[in-house]
């Protein structure tokens, strides 16, 4: 399948920006399941000052903010092909090694309410992905996808306790599940082309786990499936920081807004 994608984040500001520096992580990967055809991303109210390939072979790049500015627009657009891997992303790759991925944060630390999900979950599974696929459904049967009621500081055991959250809520309870368990786990934020819209809020995040002898294998526990050639994966992490499409720092500006358009379509 061919997936096709527009995505414009502006932000605006009500005072003049002193100075500001943004990481810009919005460039597919090629990588198992999906191959780049075509990837542009443009920048207006800032300079584009060199991009690298971080830990997670993530493409980043590096925007500064002039003094004076009101307005960045950041507008990115591209095709991608993909096919359907049952979610399997395949051998680890990149400059961080598998044991990093072990590794816990601050978003997915496992407290009590974790460890609760993990010891609920039982043993008595024949082999790893089916482990993995009842973790999925036991978190969203326990966190309820509900818009507007965590935000991207909320961590693991707050979602759980909330009982509800969003992707990146959802991906960060596996994550924290998984690792408790002794599975390398990573966070994925890319895109999703739904079947009932092309215009969309924002882009979609899940979870993939090293499982011995697959490989990579990625969980969208909010919709209950793996990844098929709807989805196109971008940026990878240990968490939500480390795979944002954009972070950064701005001095001078203030009440910033946001307006995102997106389109993702076949």
């Amino acid at each position: 399948m061919r997936v096709k994608v527009r995505h414009s984040t502006e932000y605006t500001y009500d005072q003049a920006v002193s100075r500001g520096l943004q990481k810009i992580r919005l460039t597919p990967k090629n990588s198992g399941g999906q191959t780049v055809v075509s990837w542009h991303t443009g920048v207006e109210g800032g300079t584009k000052e060199l991009s690298y390939t971080d830990q997670h072979n993530n493409l980043v790049e590096l925007l500064s903010i002039a003094p004076g500015t009101r307005t960045v627009t950041i507008v990115c657009e591209g095709e991608v092909d993909t096919s359907d891997t049952a979610g399997i992303i395949g051998q680890h790759g990149g400059y961080a090694p598998l044991w990093y991925f072990r590794r816990s944060t601050p978003q997915t630390r496992a407290g009590p309410r974790v460890r609760q999900l993990v010891r609920d979950l039982g043993k008595d599974f024949d082999d790893d992905p089916s482990r993995l696929h009842a973790l999925s459904a036991l978190i969203l049967d326990s966190v309820t996808y509900s818009t507007g009621t965590t935000d991207f500081a909320t961590t693991a055991e707050q979602a759980i306790e909330a009982g509800q959250g969003v992707c990146q809520d959802h991906a960060h309870i596996l994550i924290a599940a998984a690792r408790l368990m002794g599975y390398p786990a990573r966070y994925v934020s890319g895109y999703l082309m739904m079947d009932d819209r092309v215009d969309q809020d924002a882009g979609h995040a899940w979870a993939e786990v090293h499982v011995d002898g697959l490989g990579w294998v990625g969980f969208d526990v909010s919709n209950g499936v793996s990844p098929d050639p709807r989805y196109v994966r971008v940026a990878t992490g240990l968490d939500y920081g480390e795979a944002a499409p954009i972070s950064g720092i701005v001095y001078g500006g203030r009440n910033e807004s946001m307006v995102v358009q997106l389109q993702v379509q076949q």
